[in-house]
């Protein structure tokens, strides 16, 4: 067993559910490039091979469910969906909720710098123990680990469409039905600095389409897309 392998990793497998038959590739998939370059003797690998199969593990285990969802989606509505699902902020969620940054193995500069909290160590960390899952096990295992983690992500996004990205499907119904692009306009800004609330209206051929508020412009400007995609199906 790895000198590294402790019982307080157990925690993580715990969370994981799922016991690793090979505790390499447990180690490995929490070794980040940083460390083997420093230590290569101690850590002759890093996580960016299993990084790799894992990326594309997830991508075929989302797009999977979201196939197989009771509810029936297009070919559209699954690449946006899957593209929110495997993002990096998504991926961060999950590693924070595994306490994944105190099991990584980081070089001198990286732990110096914050390693431990950076949203892209800890996202590529998470599809390298979903490669290792697979490797020391098969893709039934694996699907089986990633569902019980993104179950609640899956069914959010279908049914809310959480972090869908209606910006971009109205900019391509407006240019398919008008030959023009949306335009935003900020109308309003409301609170404190540190609190405000943005109101956004969006308009197609100058025409008022939707409205929406947010804690940025961003979330503002989804919120009204969001709106004027319901006026365009209902007309």
């Amino acid at each position: 067993m790895p000198a590294y392998y402790s019982k307080d990793i157990e925690v993580l497998e715990d969370l994981l559910g799922y016991r690793f038959n090979n505790k390499d590739l447990l180690v490995d998939a929490l070794t980040h490039k940083s460390y083997h370059h420093e230590n290569p003797d101690e850590a002759p690998r890093d996580n960016e091979r299993l990084e790799f199969l894992g990326d594309s593990v997830l991508g075929l285990v989302i797009a999977e469910s979201l196939f197989r969802h009771l509810v029936p989606l297009t070919e559209a509505d699954m690449s946006k969906m899957k593209s929110y699902l495997v993002k990096e902020s998504v991926l961060f969620e999950m590693a924070a909720m595994l306490s994944l940054g105190k099991y990584l193995r980081l070089g001198r500069g990286e732990e110096s710098t914050g390693g431990r909290q950076k949203k892209s160590i800890l996202s590529d960390a998470v599809e390298a123990l979903f490669g290792a899952i697979f490797l020391d096990s098969d893709y039934g295992t694996a699907k089986s680990v990633i569902l019980r983690l993104f179950s609640d992500k899956i069914d959010s996004i279908i049914s809310k469409k959480e972090g869908y990205d209606f910006k971009s499907e109205l900019q391509e119904k407006s240019q398919s039905l008008f030959g023009v692009l949306p335009e935003y306009r900020i109308v309003k800004q409301e609170g404190e600095e540190h609190k405000k609330v943005f109101t956004s209206e969006v308009y197609i051929n100058g025409r008022l389409y939707g409205s929406g508020t947010g804690k940025s412009k961003k979330d503002a400007q989804m919120n009204a897309a969001k709106e004027a995609l319901k006026k365009l199906i209902n007309e």
